[in-house]
């Protein structure tokens, strides 16, 4: 439990050393201190390449050609499959909840404003995420006296809290359950790096589509609650069927 803990500290320690290092670098080569979104795009990229660095060579997570080997492309199939239907459900959950702080709003919707801000949220981001969360804490749970439900259960509260944002939290705890489940079934951070990049690439289509966001999906089905709960059993009937193939088809390699 504590090397868990230490691993979710340096992975805060990183987000917020690069934040000052790129801060500092970005004042002195343009001399000024406004906060741009190429600087934004630059600090979240660095950091995750800083973090896969420091954790990948210390080896507190390891990444092995193994699983890809036994081409599971069926269960990489329907980890994206269910990143896709959880959206419409993750957004109405959402709106039932009491509003919560976005304390980075505005810094995210800058980053989702153009395609390197995909490249930093969509590619880079699910990567580092997965090798910390999945790769080294829940690797280390599971080692501990925690039963492997408590192991993902703390996993994904941690993974809740690491974003350090209340608004992203609840939806962050769920997902986390889900990828610390697939981990803990397969063994392997790829599942949740598909899953990942699937959920953060559809926000980041939102976005572009929905540039407002206090946007709400009955606006976004023009007024009608009929079209809201009609996508929201759509999405269910594509969501539940994806976590039962993921049940049958998620196995460790040999």
């Amino acid at each position: 439990m504590v090397h868990a803990l230490i691993y979710v500290l340096i992975f805060l320690g990183l987000q917020a050393g690069t934040a000052l290092i790129v801060q500092a670098l970005w004042k002195v080569v343009t001399g000024s201190g406004d906060l741009t979104t190429a600087q934004l795009i630059t600090t979240t990229a660095a950091f995750s390449v800083a973090t896969l660095v420091v954790f990948l060579w210390s080896r507190w997570a390891e990444l092995s050609p193994r699983w890809l080997r036994t081409r599971q492309w069926m269960t990489l199939s329907w980890a994206v499959v269910a990143a896709l239907g959880v959206i419409i459900p993750a957004l109405w959950l959402q709106e039932q909840m009491p509003e919560l702080p976005n304390l980075i709003e505005e810094q995210f919707g800058m980053i989702l404003t153009t395609p390197w801000g995909y490249v930093a949220v969509g590619l880079l981001a699910p990567f580092a995420e997965e090798v910390v969360f999945r790769g080294a804490v829940l690797r280390q749970l599971l080692t501990t006296r925690l039963t492997p439900l408590a192991a993902v259960s703390v996993s994904a509260l941690l993974f809740a809290l690491a974003h350090l944002n209340p608004a992203q939290m609840p939806h962050a705890f769920l997902v986390g359950l889900l990828l610390g489940w697939m981990y803990w079934r397969t063994g392997s951070i790829l599942p949740g790096m598909a899953y990942h990049w699937a959920n953060n690439s559809v926000a980041y289509l939102i976005a572009a589509v929905y540039p407002n966001p206090d946007i709400r999906l009955v606006d976004i089905f023009q007024g009608s609650t009929t079209h809201v709960y009609l996508a929201l059993l759509f999405s269910l009937l594509i969501l539940l069927p994806s976590l039962y193939q993921l049940h049958i088809w998620m196995r460790r390699a040999e």
